[in-house]
């Protein structure tokens, strides 16, 4: 079955023209998948197609040139389907403390990423990405941050394994699409904020996806994993963490959609993960005197997020998008400080030429509500004296709360500008009634490919 006669709901113009669009593309390997996608976005924007609609077509449409130029050009096919992307983003930041006696920082970073996909036969997929990242004092690299900071005199700077997975989809019929990934990979949970996880955290592990899909408005997507967290030579009860996650994505009008999640995780080995035998960026979590986690880490989280799109706003070009979204956590393992939530609005969508977002959110993560080296690694507070297995001055992590404002915008469809305020203090602050408000400023300038 050709794209076009597969979603057969398409009006017959609009099939026409996507049906000589893709036939174009087939056959003249000039054309690019550019023509394709716009096409698909104008369809989208007319409310023609749905979102869903679109990238399934857009899938399909990706599969067709590569068998087709495949035997065009007589290279192999995994030739043709293997896949360069990446980005690269500049960053000025500035941190602006409460304490008059901790001084404000200024620095330039810059992260950069370099990933390369190859489509193999019988369903198959390998994945290799390149990128930056900064050693600690000990040598170790942040597992959840490729920012690189500009200094040394122009020194050298490193380059690190970012990814590297091999993914089988044994399952992709019209309703079922089920896969397994192994390796070092791109988170497979999502969330609609980084409460749990930073977006640059690339877990090693295995994972299990199952999603299943009825009808095009509707989908529930089940999710297993388990990451390992160290390997010990000297132990074999090596600490590793078990998610599973559910997840259902509707769309009940051209206007209306919602998304909403519940996952739970349990930790193993949690006695393993002392500061000096794992990277230790993060602060927050309750230590005893010997740097040893005094709780383990089994929460339960939920979210969920309702978006309303309205067709046209001034100074926007497409259906401009209103998002609001909640999450809360709860471990059971820790006595107390073992909640976290967070809400916020987002207007708009940015990413293609034109667009722009605007996003607020407030958040509270309380100190043993989840593992510290997990949360973003932008969100955090000044420590004026060191906790207990830990360093002063600021530490993201847990036992943080505050405000994120952010600004973005597209004039290109590869380049997006962004402004990001986080304005923070500590829950529980060290030595209490402390000054530990923290203001962080960054402005980005971010380039994709």
């Amino acid at each position: 079955m050709n794209i076009v006669t597969k979603y057969i709901k398409l009006p017959c113009f609009a099939g026409l023209i996507f049906a000589g669009v893709v036939g174009t593309t087939l056959f003249s390997p000039v054309v690019t998948a550019q023509s394709v996608d716009a096409l698909l976005d104008k369809l989208v924007e007319k409310g023609v197609l749905t979102v869903k609609e679109a990238n399934q077509l857009r899938e399909e449409a990706d599969k067709n040139f590569t068998t087709a130029y495949s035997a065009k050009s007589g290279m192999p096919e995994w030739v043709t389907a293997f896949k360069i992307n990446g980005d690269l983003r500049g960053r000025y930041e500035g941190f602006f403390y409460e304490d008059d006696n901790t001084v404000d920082r200024h620095r330039f970073r810059y992260r950069v990423r370099l990933g390369f996909t190859a489509v193999l036969k019988d369903d198959f997929e390998v994945g290799l990405r390149l990128g930056s990242g900064e050693l600690d004092a000990s040598g170790m690299i942040d597992p959840i941050s490729n920012n690189q900071s500009l200094k040394d005199n122009a020194s050298k700077k490193g380059v690190f394994i970012d990814l590297a997975y091999g993914k089988w989809t044994p399952i992709h019929t019209g309703e079922w699409n089920g896969s397994m990934t192994l390796g070092k990979m791109e988170n497979p949970f999502t969330f609609p904020s980084t409460l749990m996880f930073d977006r640059d955290y690339t877990p090693e592990g295995a994972a299990i996806e199952l999603a299943y899909s009825p009808v095009v408005e509707h989908s529930i997507k089940l999710i297993g994993a388990g990451y390992i967290l160290d390997e010990l030579s000297g132990d074999s009860n090596d600490p590793y963490l078990l998610g599973a996650q559910l997840r259902w994505t509707g769309t009940w009008t051209r206007h209306i959609a919602s998304n909403l999640g519940i996952s739970g995780w349990a930790m193993a080995n949690k006695d393993q993960l002392v500061n000096s035998a794992v990277p230790n960026f993060g602060k927050g979590n309750t230590r005893n005197d010997t740097g040893h986690l005094a709780y383990s880490f089994n929460p339960v989280q939920v979210d969920g997020c309702f978006t309303y799109t309205v067709d046209s706003v001034p100074m926007y070009s497409g259906p401009f998008p209103i998002s609001l979204f909640g999450e809360y956590l709860n471990n059971p393992a820790a006595q107390r400080k073992n909640e976290g939530w967070a809400v916020g609005i987002m207007l708009g969508k940015s990413g293609k030429k034109g667009l722009w977002d605007i996003l607020y959110q407030y958040r509270f993560l309380a100190a043993d509500a989840w593992y510290e080296e997990f949360t973003e690694s932008d969100f955090g507070a000044n420590y004026v004296a060191a906790p207990v297995g830990g360093s002063r001055g600021y530490g993201s992590g847990t036992n943080v709360r505050g405000h994120i404002v952010r600004g973005q915008f597209s004039p290109y469809d590869h380049l997006t500008f962004a402004v990001t305020y986080f304005l923070t203090e500590l829950i529980d602050e060290t030595p209490d009634s402390s000054d530990s408000g923290t203001g962080r400023l960054q402005v980005d300038a971010i380039l994709k490919f």
